[in-house]
């Protein structure tokens, strides 16, 4: 099966419901559901906690810092914050899972406060009206945009059906937004598009996300994803034949002793360090102890 279709891994501490995630999914659904409550019964209770916790124009008055993490808490309705929540399960599981919990953290709330911050200050450059904002779009766009750099020919079925390439999808979103900003339509296009620049530096300055814009032109750089030839086996739990053309430490990463004993205890506490900080920070040695362990398991 091709590897260029998306679908989340599963094998050992490869999460469908990585930590972050998982949290961030129960904290907005929590969160709304006092919305909606303060709605309903208490409509005064609602102004309050938009005002506090919402990210308010600076010309407002009311702006205050901690707003530019709060907000992204904050949602305007239920299909609001479904799609933002579908959108960072489906998108985020594979980053948190290759980064780890921590920095995948960091980056999403960077993502979230780099989109406030160009909804606050640009619209007061261009001379734009502003309103208060709420939502974690800024955050998702960022995910989405990360995803799309770091496995940009992944395919995307839009309504479960029409495949669209990854980098194809969030570009033409992104286009969509550039262009939707100054319409009035109550979107916070600036936000998106400030959240997918920070991802977009983000992924610059840091060496180790393995991010390449070459990536995005089809020349692939090795171990760029789990679709790599070497990581496919944990998102398939399918063997993958060593590449004949690969240098002589390749050959012998995989032409390995399979009668070496690898104890349940040890593939434990690989798989730990993997959910406590990601792929990437394995020795070669721990990823070929998990190469064996799933060749044995098949």
């Amino acid at each position: 099966m091709s590897n260029d279709y998306y679908r989340p891994g599963g094998f050992g501490g490869f999460s469908f419901f990585p930590p972050v995630i998982k949290n961030l999914l129960i904290i907005n659904g929590a969160v709304f559901l006092v919305q909606m409550l303060s709605m309903s019964r208490f409509s005064g209770a609602y102004e309050i906690i938009i005002r506090t916790f919402g990210l308010m124009p600076i010309a407002s008055g009311e702006f205050q810092v901690w707003q530019l993490v709060s907000y992204q808490f904050l949602h305007g309705n239920f299909s609001h914050v479904l799609f933002n929540m579908i959108s960072l399960w489906m998108f985020g599981i594979e980053i948190e899972n290759y980064w780890g919990s921590r920095k995948f953290l960091i980056f999403y709330l960077l993502c979230g406060v780099g989109g406030g911050l160009l909804q606050l200050l640009l619209p007061i450059v261009l001379g734009m009206p502003q309103a208060p904002t709420i939502g974690a779009s800024g955050a998702i766009y960022g995910v989405m945009l990360a995803f799309a750099l770091l496995y940009p020919d992944r395919y995307i079925y839009i309504y479960f059906f029409i495949p669209v390439k990854a980098k194809y999808m969030i570009l033409g979103m992104m286009v969509l937004n550039i262009l939707g900003i100054g319409d009035g339509g109550g979107v916070a296009y600036l936000a998106h598009i400030g959240g997918a620049l920070t991802a977009l530096i983000y992924l610059m300055a840091n060496r180790d996300t393995n991010f390449s814009i070459s990536n995005l032109f089809g020349i692939q750089r090795r171990n760029n994803s789990f679709g790599s030839s070497q990581r496919n086996y944990y998102s398939s739990f399918t063997r993958q034949e060593p590449d004949k053309s690969n240098d002589v430490e390749d050959a012998r990463y995989y032409d390995i002793n399979e009668k070496t004993t690898i104890s349940q205890a040890e593939i434990d506490r690989i798989l730990d360090k993997i959910s406590k900080s990601g792929y990437a920070n394995l020795t070669e040695e721990e990823k070929r102890i998990l190469f064996e362990a799933s060749k044995r398991m098949k």
